[in-house]
């Protein structure tokens, strides 16, 4: 998108005004714009003028209409809560929708769904049937395609509510939306995506964000890609849907937020609509020609790389001679954190706020790292296992934690998965199977909470 000088901040504005105005504050927060850390005096809550997050009507709605002008979308609902809250309101409006052809509450998912998935799911009584990824695909990793996606729906008894999927996963893998849009919508199902980690990819040469390539809803969690406090992200609907989606969008959002939204965090996305608008696009650009550089001089070392999303490194280590934890635990010893790793995989991710000269440092300690032989043991199979319960009455159900070497033939009552990745092994209601506790195991996971 072209530089705008035009884009409006109306949240950063209303709290410049307010905080440059010398008011006495006898409303919330507590610290009364006294700046014990510093941000204090642009913390504000909702005060006369400064809207309503959730029953927007004045400067959050402009602000969210300017995003929905950049990202193409019919609505842009702000979330100061992450894709979390963003991923119930998809569950929940696909639910409604589906409520309203006399659908059942059914969702087909990808295997790889963040828990924050199974949580709504739950909360709003949906099953779930689930997406396999193809044999050799990792925990994190769910690749469906679109010949798959049709065999699973032309197999399903009754139209489910909505498909799922995550894209990009935490690797970096991208999907190919455009073609999974066209099967759910040969089969009126909607599309939801999590693209959580793919904000920015509406600014790439080649525009590939999940709305662009037919997706009805998705979340983007703006923070995770684009220079936006923690916790601000997007709740995006097409153009194309019915409009029972935009109209029900703000109340998915109420039904599960805070009524206490981060106005510091608004203002982070407002500012962002400014910066996305002013040059954004070759910034982009300039950054994955220097990321592509460093692509290329890893794998001629001998680095495995995988995954296809521009700004993630990703590196399968285990041929170099490491493990992904292995190689995390050395770049840590030269001041340096990784957004994640496990056994098997290193990524990091980058912004146009790296600097080229950090990108020289990863690269100069990566390539100093001395080659061993190879790591030779792989991850076990993913469990497939029996269903028992529905997701809602195992979560709901009374538990307790006991020793995963002890969990074999028990039934899980909740995910037990830190973040990152939060993707549970199985789901809850599921049986835990032998394959289920040697990938527990395996992914360094000692306890589990079970059905007694």
């Amino acid at each position: 998108m072209p530089a705008n000088s035009m884009m409006t901040t109306p949240i950063l504005d209303f709290a410049r005004r307010y905080q440059e105005s010398g008011i006495l504050r006898f409303h919330m927060p507590g610290h009364k714009g006294k700046p014990h850390l510093g941000p204090e005096p642009w913390d504000i809550t909702e005060i006369a003028g400064a809207d309503e997050l959730y029953h927007p009507a004045g400067i959050i709605r402009e602000s969210e209409e300017n995003a929905a002008r950049l990202f193409g979308a019919g609505r842009t609902v702000y979330s100061t809560e992450g894709s979390s809250l963003c991923i119930r309101a998809m569950v929940y409006v696909a639910l409604l929708n589906a409520k309203s052809q006399g659908r059942k509450p059914v969702i087909l998912a990808g295997r790889n769904a963040h828990k924050t998935f199974l949580s709504a799911c739950a909360l709003l009584d949906a099953d779930v049937e689930w997406l396999y990824p193809q044999k050799g695909n990792s925990l994190i990793s769910c690749a469906i395609g679109s010949n798959e996606l049709e065999a699973a729906l032309s197999k399903t008894p009754e139209t489910p509510a909505a498909v799922y999927i995550t894209a990009p996963d935490y690797l970096g893998n991208l999907a190919d939306i455009a073609a999974l849009s066209a099967v759910c919508h040969r089969h009126d199902v909607p599309l939801l995506v999590d693209n959580a980690h793919g904000a920015y990819l509406k600014f790439l040469p080649r525009d590939i964000h999940p709305l662009t390539l037919g997706a009805d809803l998705c979340c983007d969690s703006a923070h995770k890609t684009l220079p936006v406090l923690t916790g601000g992200a997007y709740l995006h609907i097409n153009k194309t849907v019915p409009s029972l989606f935009a109209e029900n969008a703000d109340r998915a959002m109420a039904l599960f937020a805070s009524t206490s939204p981060s106005y510091l965090i608004m203002q982070s996305l407002d500012a962002c609509n400014e910066y996305l608008a002013d040059g954004y696009e070759n910034k982009l650009s300039a950054l994955i020609a220097v990321l592509s550089n460093l692509k290329k001089a890893l794998a001629q070392h001998g680095f495995a790389l995988i995954g296809d999303e521009p700004l993630k490194l990703t590196l399968a280590p285990k041929s170099y001679g490491y493990t992904g934890d292995e190689l995390h635990g050395l770049l840590r010893v030269q001041n340096m954190e990784c957004e994640f790793s496990d056994p098997d995989f290193l990524t990091m991710m980058f912004t146009p706020d790296t600097e080229e000269s950090e990108i020289k440092r990863i690269k100069e300690a990566l390539l100093t790292i001395p080659r061993k032989p190879a790591v030779i043991a792989q991850p076990p199979p993913l469990p497939h296992p029996g269903r028992v319960l529905s997701i809602r009455e195992a979560m709901l159900s009374l538990s307790q934690e006991i020793p995963v070497a002890e969990a074999e033939g028990k039934i899980l009552a909740d995910a037990h998965v830190g973040c990152p990745p939060c993707i549970p092994i199985i789901a809850a209601g599921e049986r835990i199977d032998s394959a289920a506790v040697r990938c527990f195991q395996y992914y360094g996971i000692q306890c589990c909470r079970v059905i007694p």
